[in-house]
């Protein structure tokens, strides 16, 4: 039986440490805070937001909600997003995207002040990322995966890491960010020859494709750490989530795996305040 590497034990800790810097940096008259931008009201925006709020309000942290009509046009919003990231007391900017389609969405993007883009919307912070510029702030999701590594203890120098996705959201920047604690990293995808044994070969594998699922037992091999980023609606059990991989499958096989839904998501959130405080205290020349 696989060790369950649960999210909500690595998002505590970080809440706890993440609270006590809160209470210093308050302590110099300077609160931190996010910038929430949301165009509509998506269902899946709304719960990211209410789980965003809730960490924010759990660490003592402020944020603000700016939110949009839907059928918004461009000049307006593109006003609206340089006006939130002139905002001085707005430390860090999360937007919502996809954005509707009569926004020109790259355009938008590069509206928002790379100081203040905590979740990697920006060209010029992915290119910090790629360039191990530790100014740079890389998405959310991918830095779970490596917290959740590091909170429990698992090694990465050396290791062979596969991702299993190539997006630029999670695939690409979890490798740099592999690449910095110097793992070896195949990046491998659907049009990769013989996938299963690739994935097999890895120490670590780190499923991201969007695809139910998928990582069957012929992915994995015994002592393998899986760090499983899916969530997809579970075509077996109508209103239920899964992940990419069939955890029922692998659970027996490897040593240490992340449930879907309790592992990478649940400490997103906490990334994403944890990232906003960094912000912060560039900003106040505290870091």
């Amino acid at each position: 039986m696989a060790e369950r590497l649960a999210g909500k034990a690595v998002a505590d800790a970080m809440k706890e440490e993440l609270s006590q810097k809160v209470t210093a940096i308050k302590a110099k008259g300077i609160t931190p805070k996010l910038g929430i931008i949301r165009v509509g009201a998506r269902p899946d925006d709304l719960f990211y937001e209410g789980g965003a709020k809730k960490t924010c309000d759990s660490i003592g942290m402020a944020y603000q909600v700016f939110e949009y009509p839907a059928d918004i046009d461009q000049s307006a919003f593109e006003q609206a997003v340089i006006a939130v990231g002139a905002n001085k007391e707005i430390n860090g900017i999360l937007m919502f995207a996809p954005l509707p389609k009569q926004l020109d969405e790259k355009k938008i993007r590069s509206l928002i002040p790379v100081e203040k883009d905590v979740d990697c919307m920006t060209i010029g912070s992915a290119a910090k990322v790629y360039t191990d510029d530790p100014t740079g702030f890389p998405p959310c999701t991918p830095t779970a995966c490596m917290d959740i590594l590091k909170f429990y203890n698992i090694p990465l120098k050396g290791k062979k890491a596969v991702v299993l996705g190539r997006s630029q959201v999670v695939g690409k920047p979890v490798a740099m960010l592999l690449l910095r604690e110097h793992a070896t990293v195949t990046i491998c995808h659907s049009r990769t020859d013989d996938l299963p044994a690739v994935c097999a070969d890895a120490d670590i594998l780190i499923a991201a494709v969007g695809r139910a699922k998928m990582v069957k037992a012929n992915f994995v091999k015994p002592g393998q750490v899986v760090i499983d980023v899916g969530i997809n609606e579970d075509p077996d059990n109508p209103g239920k989530y899964c992940g990419d991989v069939d955890y029922a499958e692998i659970e027996p096989v490897v040593a240490k795996i992340t449930p879907v839904p309790g592992g990478v998501g649940s400490v997103t959130t906490i990334v994403l305040c944890k990232q906003t405080l960094q912000a912060c205290e560039m900003q106040n020349g505290l870091a």
